[in-house]
């Protein structure tokens, strides 16, 4: 175990090598901040922090700079959240209220995680499988063919044109609208197949063959591959790194492409708190000198799907735990209300 004195020490070195880019020296921790001891003990201190692999002397410099144990240390036990001032959470609110869909939600929000950290911004879509239902409407394009609308409660929507086998009149459609909606609305994905598999038996005979093939398109549509997606922003901001990067930074914006290393990076939704991984926490080999900070959002308390940014090991790591935060709890306010 680290005294305390060390760790102010170890807090004080992260916080001027975030701020300057510079290898941090005894002399210069004493005269920045008020450690209340002399540059020899502060220099033994460093010593002992050093060995035990909290912070490395690069060749090239006396000064020293912190590990990627160093900063866990820093994350676990230094580093508070840093809270978004009152205007930044205004701006916040503002820009992403505008956002007319779904798309445009995870669009803002991009770009806003970008330049608000400036990082690489990553936000997954709300996974299908973690949704509930909002609606299902039923709209009639001829007399044997209907548009079939899924709503979810993120705000996703569902569109799909079923070719039905025999004629199906308004009546009967309205019919099917609202008992499929008494049954399905506000129930989880995963409940629907066992709430409607007996609703063909509610319909005439000549009916049941249509319903059981909008139904059939309705289970297919909650279980499409496709809902693992994400948008990305912000890549460019690496370049203002690059000499956090010690060969290229080549590696890193190869793993950024790869949308399967960017959802495991992300981590399961389930976990709704905010999650750091640093430098060599990270699998990808790619991205070992990189650091992810996300959380997970969502309506109702409940995450659906996580947001987050990538960025050098050298970060603002309260600031950016802070901003992720707030992005993701103003989200899920507008998923709520959307």
């Amino acid at each position: 175990m680290l005294s305390e004195r060390r760790l102010q020490v170890l807090r004080a070195i992260v916080q001027d090598y975030v701020g300057t880019e510079e290898p941090v020296g005894s002399k210069a921790l004493t005269e920045r901040h008020n450690l209340g001891v002399s540059p020899a003990t502060v220099r033994n201190d460093m010593a002992a922090l050093e060995d035990e692999g909290y912070i490395a002397q690069p060749h090239t410099s006396a000064g020293r700079i912190p590990t990627d144990k160093g900063y866990r240390l820093f994350v676990d036990k230094l580093a508070g959240v840093k809270p978004m001032t009152a205007p930044e959470r205004r701006a916040i609110q503002n820009f992403l209220e505008g956002a007319v869909d779904l798309d445009d939600v995870v669009a803002r929000t991009v770009r806003l995680l970008a330049q608000l950290t400036r990082q690489v911004a990553v936000v997954q879509y709300p996974s299908l499988t973690r949704s509930t239902v909002r609606h299902v409407e039923l709209l009639s394009l001829a007399p044997a063919r209907v548009m079939l609308v899924l709503i979810t409660d993120t705000g996703r929507v569902e569109q799909r044109v079923v070719d039905c086998p025999a004629p199906f009149g308004e009546t009967s459609l309205a019919d099917l609208r609202a008992r499929l909606n008494s049954r399905v609305a506000g129930r989880r994905f995963t409940d629907v197949p066992g709430l409607v598999e007996d609703l063909p038996d509610a319909f005439e005979v000549e009916d049941r063959g249509t319903v059981s093939t909008v139904l059939s398109t309705l289970l297919e549509t909650l279980v499409e591959e496709n809902e693992e997606r994400l948008m990305i922003g912000g890549t460019a901001n690496l370049t203002r790194f690059s000499h956090d990067f010690p060969l290229t930074i080549r590696p890193v914006l190869e793993a950024l492409e790869e949308q399967v290393v960017l959802l495991k990076l992300l981590g399961e939704a389930q976990d709704p708190g905010v999650t750091v991984r640093i430098g060599h926490e990270n699998a990808h080999e790619g991205l070992n000198s990189t650091s992810v900070v996300s959380v997970g959002y969502g309506s109702g308390g409940e995450a659906v799907a996580k947001l987050g940014v990538v960025g050098p090991t050298r970060m603002d790591y309260p600031g950016t735990m802070g901003a992720v935060r707030a992005v993701a709890r103003y989200v899920g306010q507008i998923l709520a209300e959307s």
